[in-house]
This record gives C-alpha cells, structure tokens and sequence, in this order.
C-alpha cells in the first residue's frame, strides 16, 4: 500500500470590506473599464483595521476543521504560507495554532510568494507520505492590501486580502494514479528574476518597503511557466491535460488564466475562476478557489486537479491531486 495526502476539508475567510474597482476611480487614474479588461478583477476583500493575517487565516482554518468535521486536537501540524506575517517573528502559523487552541504537534510558515500554497502542500505531501504526521493543516493567507503602494495604478488595483485552508490526512492507496489525495508534486525557483517581482525593503535593510512588478516580464514568464510545470506533474505520474477534470490556478490575471489554459489544450470551462471576485490573494488565491470550486459544485469527490502558481523568486510550482 501507498500513503497518500488525501483532502479531508477545505474553507476560506474574506474580509467584511468589499472594495469595487469604482472605489481606486477617487484617486488614481484609472477606470472599473480599465481594471477589467488588463486583469478581469471586478472586486477584492481588504483587511479591517487590527485585522491580521494570523486572524484570517484561523478563520479559514475553523471553517475547514468545520467542513471535515474534526477539532484542532486532530491535526499533528500546521503549516502556513505567507508573504505577510503579522511579525517578523513568530511565524504565523504558530499565532494561528494558539488561536486555534492547539497545544500539540508543531507549526510553521513556508514564503513563496503567490507560490507559497503549492510549496505548503508539497512540505505536507512529504511529512505524510514519510510517516512523520497523519493530518495537516495547510493554510495560505495574505494582508496584500499592507504592502501596496496607492501611488501606483498598474499594482495597487491588482491585489486583496483572504484565506483559506485545507486539511489533508493520510489514507491508503493503491499507488497507481486512480488514488484520491495529491499524486505528484514538481516545484521551482530561479532567483534571478528577482528584480521582476519584489517589495523594496525589509528587516535586514531597515525600510519598510512596496511591491513592485514588471507586469509584461510577469506575464511572459508566467503562461510559459505554468504550463510547463503543469505538464511535468502530470508526466510524472503517467497523465496528460486531456485528464485533467479542473484547473485551480492561482488567481492573478484572467489573460494568465486564459493563456495557460489554451497552452495546456483546455477549455475555460475545465478551469475554476475567481479572480472576477478577490483578485490577487497571492498565497491564499488557491485554497480560496478550491473553497469556492467545492462550494459551487464544481469540484467533486473523484475529480482529476492541477493546482499551479507561480511569484516573486521567481518562484512557482504545480500539485496534481484527485478530490
């Protein structure tokens, strides 16, 4: 028998305030119009004052503990994705697992960017299929909205806050790709195109700093990227795009989404979007969309997933995964 990382739950938290692309019209130039076509953004949630990542992400967590019908004494490890931990240290994750009321087992944060919940499941992928832990908790969580310049019509538009959250447990399988839970990972860096995607300043250097991208290089770097990792998951474990029931990319550009989908040979209907509603979530863009998918109907017990992101490092990575 093969242990496998199988889904047990899956939730999301946004935050109250909903903010429409009208709202950037009273100080940039720009236009809902304008918003639209260059990303299909229509709307994204941003955190209340006081509101942290740790506290959206325990939100979600409750809300997939709820779904899988099991209590924080459950899980033997907690494992958040961020760019936008509440302090440099702690790590959220273990904010997250105090809030929570989890006394056992451990916690900690994985930064990859919009990245970060494919390297999230895929460090719990490996602590399951090792024998080190039986359940997980995978959280992917962002305050975008704390790191964006307001000056800068071609970013600030772009991204919101949220969270979201899954569970996965270890169960038997068979080994072959007709088992349910993650069946193939395939993650990748290259730290030279750092200066394409970033925030200029952190704690080494003293500055408090903003994000800044390059969108065309983003753009190009990301059909070509996704694609390709996509097709490396499934090659690993004998599969191809014509399998595939759902797409869940990370949700940052409808154009990317639509791109990456022609280049794989799949329709936009295979493909679960979100973007319309939360925009750029980064790290939580995935786990919120799976929360979605589910809750829509879309995703069903049995279906053939790829999860694909890819942000700043450049970083980015695919998990193929049966419901």
């Amino acid at each position: 028998m093969t242990k496998r990382a199988v889904v047990a739950g899956i939730g999301h938290y946004l935050p109250e305030r909903v903010v429409p692309n009208s709202e950037f019209e009273k100080s940039l130039d720009t236009s809902d119009e304008w918003i639209r076509a260059r990303s299909g953004i229509e709307r994204r949630h941003f955190a209340a004052e006081g509101q942290t990542t740790s506290n959206l992400a325990t939100q979600a967590a409750q809300a997939a503990l709820d779904d899988a019908g099991l209590t924080p004494d459950d899980l033997d490890a907690l494992i958040v994705a961020t760019s936008t931990a509440d302090l440099t240290f702690p790590s959220a994750a273990t904010m997250v697992q105090a809030q929570l009321g989890m006394r056992q087992g451990f916690a900690f944060d994985v930064q990859a960017v919009c990245a970060g919940f494919v390297f999230a499941m895929a460090n719990a992928n490996a602590l399951i299929v090792s024998g080190q832990v039986k359940r997980v908790m995978v959280i992917g969580a962002e305050t975008f909205s704390r790191i964006m310049d307001w000056t800068d019509r071609s970013t600030c538009v772009l991204f919101g806050d949220g969270a979201g959250a899954m569970i996965l447990e270890a169960q038997d399988g068979t080994g072959d790709n007709a088992d349910r839970g993650i069946l193939s990972v395939d993650l990748n860096s290259d730290g030279n195109y750092r200066d394409i995607l970033y925030v200029d300043g952190g704690v080494s250097t003293n500055t408090t700093g903003y994000l800044r991208m390059e969108g065309k290089e983003v753009f190009r770097h990301a059909i070509e990227k996704l694609a390709a990792t996509a097709a490396t998951a499934l090659g690993k474990i004998g599969l191809s795009g014509s399998d595939i029931d759902w797409i869940v990319p990370h949700q940052a550009n409808i154009r990317i989404i639509q791109g990456t989908a022609r280049k794989m040979g799949l329709s936009m209907d295979n493909v679960v979007v979100t973007v319309q509603d939360h925009g750029n979530t980064s790290a939580a863009s995935i786990p919120l969309a799976l929360s979605v998918g589910k809750a829509r109907g879309q995703i069903k017990t049995g279906d053939l997933l790829v999860t694909e992101a890819i942000g700043g490092g450049l970083a980015w990575g695919s998990v193929v995964l049966r419901w």
